[in-house]
């Protein structure tokens, strides 16, 4: 004889709900369109795996950019490579990042992001102290170096994870503010560490442990260059802890290789990422190729990159956010136009302000240019990735359209599944900027290399326009 199961009773239903949404929990229920479910349960948790993914997704960019402004300094303390090596040295980063975020991309929805995100934090200490142990001796060899470069680059993958997973937690109606901040504020990594890196190497602020000093000989001082990259290291341990125990696995977000491949198929995919490059890839490019630039064009007459490089990527860091906010209230496609127009005009002021033919050009000019490139650039990144989401979203639920409340939550499911995948895929491809814009600044005249991103600035805004924001548009956004 059976014995029947008690009746529950408020308290245990709210206790079993407080277990199932509880840090380091696997959540099967996420409503987040459900404006009750929302209200009550679902924004707390979202704002809590988002404030522990942000400063997490920050340290992934640093340990990615951390060799933008190391390089400044290698031939000041006895290294002698030309000026081509330390740019390929701040490229190098842009082909493994950029390469390990197709594979992140895909591989978060399979293990789980809460597990996903701690393991490939952590897994960061390691090119950060084989990097603080090479910079002490001046004899480490360039292909070490370019070694460790490539390995540091994995940092840069973890955005394509974090973005995609964060996608999952937010009402479409919040999404573009949401990964605003998450991409926007884990953005700032680049200038955190190119504000940081040149002040904590200029005393012994880590002890004996860090090692001894190498002697700058254009400053005449002493510099622990390795603090640089010693720094970082127990704030990613700490950062790891945290994803570990605090962040939640979404069931909703979980999906095999097999059911995401689709997104190969989807024409939006391609168009999305070739917009992305635009924006994304100009962003990152243009932060790992200021500090030389500067460097290289401005330093005689006094001006350090290491004071004015970490402003660029602050200025675009913050304006991811205020891009997704805006393509919350204008539409992503209207605002995604504007970056492209704003990116390719300041572009043309930098190439003016350039030196050239014996003159000296206008520092100021050029730098100003530049932070206008970055502003724009970070208005892209956000209302792009607003884009992706409304773009699946409303393309499935108008196929389920008049089949039933079964075929539309199915058609919402697959579309966040999609939006995800084509977030971190778009974001992969983009990432290449980071090689791509320093290499050619290596191989060809910086000028040569401005026009052609103008060029590419032109086909990007024609895409936006007849795909997503003209009157009768295939996919308004």
């Amino acid at each position: 004889m059976s014995i029947p199961s008690p009746t529950p009773t408020p308290d245990t239903v709210r206790s079993h709900r407080r277990e199932t949404y509880r840090p380091g929990a696997t959540i099967g229920d996420w409503r987040p369109e459900d404006d009750a479910f929302w209200e009550a349960t679902g924004h707390r948790v979202a704002q809590r795996n988002l404030w522990v993914s942000i400063p997490a997704l920050m340290l992934g960019f640093v340990v990615w950019q951390v060799w933008s402004v190391t390089v400044v300094k290698l031939n000041d303390v006895g290294f002698g490579f030309t000026q081509s090596q330390l740019f390929w040295l701040t490229a190098i980063p842009g082909i493994t990042g950029g390469t390990f975020r197709i594979l992140y991309t895909f591989i978060g929805p399979i293990f789980g992001e809460r597990k996903f995100t701690a393991f490939s934090t952590i897994i960061l200490v390691m090119p950060m102290l084989w990097l603080g142990f090479a910079l002490q001796d001046n004899g480490t060899p360039y292909w070490e170096l370019a070694l460790i470069a490539a390995v540091c680059g994995i940092g840069g993958a973890n955005f394509a994870s974090s973005m995609a997973n964060i996608g999952f937690f937010f009402p479409k109606r919040e999404k573009g503010s949401a990964n605003g901040l998450n991409g926007g504020l884990g953005n700032l990594g680049v200038s955190v560490v190119q504000l940081v890196a040149p002040l904590v190497v200029t005393a012994a602020v880590l002890g004996a442990p860090a090692g001894g000093p190498q002697h700058d000989a254009k400053e005449d001082t002493d510099i622990w260059l390795q603090n640089g990259a010693f720094l970082w290291v127990p704030l990613l341990v700490v950062m790891a802890l945290l994803a570990w125990f605090l962040m939640n696995d979404l069931k909703v977000a979980a999906a095999p290789f097999s059911q995401q491949k689709i997104i190969f198929k989807r024409k939006h995919n391609w168009l999305m990422t070739w917009l992305y490059v635009g924006t994304f890839g100009s962003f990152i490019g243009f932060a790992a190729g200021l500090p030389l630039l500067i460097k290289n064009n401005f330093e005689a007459q006094g001006y350090q990159a290491t004071t004015y490089a970490w402003i660029g990527p602050f200025v675009g860091a913050l304006m991811r956010w205020a891009g997704g906010w805006l393509s919350d209230r204008f539409g992503g496609a209207r605002v995604t136009m504007l970056s492209f127009v704003g990116m390719a005009a300041s572009l043309v002021v930098v190439i003016f302000a350039l030196p050239h033919d014996g003159d000296q050009g206008s520092f100021w000019a050029f730098f100003l240019g530049f932070l206008a490139a970055f502003a724009f650039s970070g208005l892209g990144n956000g209302s792009t990735f607003r884009q992706i989401p409304v773009i699946f979203r409303d393309q499935h639920m108008r196929e389920a359209e008049g089949k039933g409340p079964e075929a539309q939550a199915a058609a919402l499911k697959q579309s966040e599944m999609e939006a995800g995948a084509v977030t971190g895929f778009s974001s992969a491809i983009a990432a290449y900027g980071f090689f791509f814009i320093p290499a050619m600044f290596a191989a060809m005249a910086v000028t040569s290399a401005l026009w052609l991103f103008i060029g590419f600035y032109a086909t990007c805004l024609a895409v936006c326009w007849w795909f997503y924001a003209r009157k009768g548009a295939e996919a308004p956004s």
